[in-house]
């Protein structure tokens, strides 16, 4: 695992991103794949996102990015799917027919996290430095944690 690095910070933060054209239709195929695929990659250099890995079926778009800190995942979801669309819908006649209204992805898109660490093992840290032995003293009031 190798960690980024900013200007202030140390991170990894991977993402598993889904979104798909609109009635989910079967579009992506050809010169409109290659199209997204290159429009998509541009967005990502210009905000600093590594793709890690990504696919593109014939009816949704898959990819595995790694985001810094200051960007949000929606923030690049949203550039990547609005530019991606503009270019699309100018681009290519038969798209800007079939999805009239210029809405060629659906509204919403799938996220999730990766990481090499689990749930567990981020609640037995945080208790173990909650315990009572690792107080300097007894006497201070015992903190109530901020999740609970």
């Amino acid at each position: 695992m190798a960690y980024r690095s900013g200007s202030h910070t140390l991170f990894h933060h991977r993402y598993h991103i889904v979104w798909a054209p609109k009635y989910r239709y079967k579009v992506l195929i050809g010169d409109v794949r290659l199209r997204v695929r290159d429009v998509v990659r541009q967005v990502s250099v210009e905000m600093g996102v590594n793709i890690v890995s990504g696919a593109l079926s014939m009816d949704h778009v898959h990819l595995f990015v790694e985001i810094p800190p200051h960007i949000s995942v929606s923030k690049f979801v949203q550039h990547a799917k609005g530019r991606s669309s503009h270019r699309i819908q100018q681009e290519f006649e038969h798209i800007r027919r079939r999805y009239w209204g210029q809405h060629f992805w659906a509204r919403g898109y799938f996220s999730t996290t990766s990481g090499n660490i689990t749930d567990d093992v981020i609640t037995a840290y945080l208790e173990r430095h909650t315990a009572p032995h690792n107080r300097a003293s007894a006497s201070r009031p015992e903190p109530t944690g901020l999740g609970r």
